[in-house]
């Protein structure tokens, strides 16, 4: 028997159960040994930077080369669903679905994290903070550039073309047909699709622990709650359990409109940080950031740092950023094809790599931009917050700041809708994933999955903190990035075949 369906339950047993079981036995070991589980998150971390990042960078720099393949050759006339299909959603909504489960709490947490941490350790020795501060922003824009969302828009052209067109279970294993055939229907194909559930489940929990961190820490900071692990443990669950009511109203309503809302929300903040800050120099600065990002892409995106001694912080801390988001390439791209039908390639392709990146480009200057500006004229010693706490440097920023107590507050509350929003698309698409491609799940089914995101977030959190999030997002990440170029080679094969671009 391959499927069990009753009022709770649509599953593929295949997929679901290994994953069940998978991660209920990762969630009890990393708690019940979560001394032994951080020293084994570490070295796993160390070890993964030291011997295979190479291969990472060629990965990560061949997807981007494909999406913009994709947007400008021929292909990208096909239109999702076929010739005569209509969207869903309006584009503001498209866009903002897209964005907000793409990058949501990773923007918010590493708004003045991540330049901060850049500053702090330079790729090169002998560096004047001017320098490094060019520098640490130019790195920024390359972690939260076109590389990301290429990542994202492969994975979401190829599950919504096979899944639309095709008309194929939205599931991973079946962008991989055309190229392994029936290999696909036996273990092979569902091992896949677990490895994708994994990847999906521990990507998303690698970014539900930093939005608990970083909320706890707002709550912390405002209301003088004692910040730890109990409280961060308590905002997972609090935040999980809003998710759930959300996720169990539907595509339609509740992360509809979340995900607007979400937005809405870091426009506000955005635009009260670029007044209230010095405009005219934070506009100079997204000018000048741009510049360097796009002069030395490429230089950026094969850096290994192989014959130095000095940054070689920054050799892992890439590694990182590229296998997160690899891993939340199962999540993004299948709910980037559940949402994108009647949308051609092109729009896929060019909206979803242009837009989100111009936005996070944006957001980062001004962020980044008003850190920096602070540390280099003594507002604030920003550095040494982050040297301590990461999850402190925005409302360390903010403090410096009129009105801290409601940007504070709009900060926590913002990252809680991230949170949400994320969680909540997050289920629906291991649903998808789980019960062999099925696009509406049972509510028992999709509560069973908030619930079990949750339960890694806390895990990861109590087994190893900060590190063992990034741990495990570098653990999935990498067996799908292999998988994600062979899914590539598999679109491409069918894509010159479609009978749309002749029309």
């Amino acid at each position: 028997m391959q499927n069990i369906k009753n009022k709770y339950f649509n599953i593929s047993i295949p997929v679901f159960v290994p994953a069940a079981m998978i991660t209920l036995i990762f969630v009890s070991l990393t708690i019940i040994f979560d001394q032994q589980a951080e020293a084994a998150f570490s070295g796993f971390r160390g070890f993964m930077s030291k011997n295979l990042g190479w291969l990472v960078n060629i990965a990560i720099n061949y997807f981007l080369f494909f999406v913009v393949y994709l947007a400008v050759s021929k292909l990208g006339k096909i239109k999702i669903g076929g010739a005569n299909a209509k969207p869903d959603f309006s584009k503001f909504s498209w866009v903002a679905m897209l964005f907000s489960a793409g990058m949501g709490i990773g923007l918010v947490y590493f708004s003045v994290a991540e330049p901060m941490l850049n500053f702090n350790n330079p790729i090169d020795a002998g560096m004047s903070d001017l320098e490094k501060s060019r520098v640490a922003m130019k790195h920024t824009f390359l972690h939260y550039g076109f590389h990301v969302w290429a990542i994202y828009a492969l994975m979401g052209v190829a599950l919504a073309y096979f899944t639309f067109n095709k008309n194929t279970p939205l599931s991973i294993k079946s962008t991989l047909k055309p190229l392994f055939g029936k290999w696909m229907s036996t273990g092979a194909g569902y091992a896949i699709d677990v490895v994708a559930v994994l990847a999906t489940l521990f990507g998303l929990a690698t970014t539900l622990g930093f939005g608990a961190v970083q909320f706890s820490s707002g709550v912390s900071l405002l209301t003088e709650v004692p910040n730890g692990k109990t409280l961060q443990i308590l905002s997972i669950v609090g935040i999980t359990l809003i998710a759930t009511a959300s996720v169990l109203s539907g595509l339609n309503k509740g992360l509809k409109y979340l995900s607007n809302l979400n937005i809405i929300l870091a426009c506000i903040l955005f635009i009260f940080i670029l007044i209230i800050g010095s405009t005219a120099y934070l506009f100079d600065g997204f000018v000048e950031n741009l510049g360097l990002y796009i002069r030395d892409l490429f230089q950026m995106s094969t850096f290994r740092n192989q014959y130095a001694e000095e940054g070689q912080w920054f050799k892992g801390w890439s590694m990182f950023y590229w296998l997160w988001w690899i891993s939340w390439s199962p999540f993004v791209g299948t709910f980037i094809a559940r949402i994108s039908k009647g949308r051609t390639i092109r729009e896929i392709a060019i909206y979803g790599l242009l837009v989100p990146a111009l936005f996070s480009f944006l957001w980062m200057s001004v962020f980044g931009g008003t850190a920096l500006d602070m540390q280099l004229n003594g507002v604030a010693d920003l550095a040494s917050v982050v040297s301590k706490d990461s999850s402190l440097a925005l409302f360390k920023m903010l403090e410096e700041l009129p009105f801290y107590d409601i940007t504070a507050a709009l900060c926590i509350f913002l990252v809680a809708t991230f949170f949400i929003t994320s969680s909540d698309s997050g289920s629906l698409v291991v649903d998808f994933m789980t019960s062999g491609g099925k696009l509406d799940a049972p509510k028992g089914q999709k509560v069973f999955w908030a619930f079990m995101e949750g339960a890694i977030a806390i895990a990861l959190l109590v087994g190893g903190g900060l590190s063992a999030l990034q741990s495990a997002s570098i653990s999935t990440g990498l067996p799908f990035a292999i998988i994600l170029f062979f899914v590539s080679l598999s679109l491409l094969k069918s894509l010159r075949k479609d009978k749309q671009i002749d029309s």
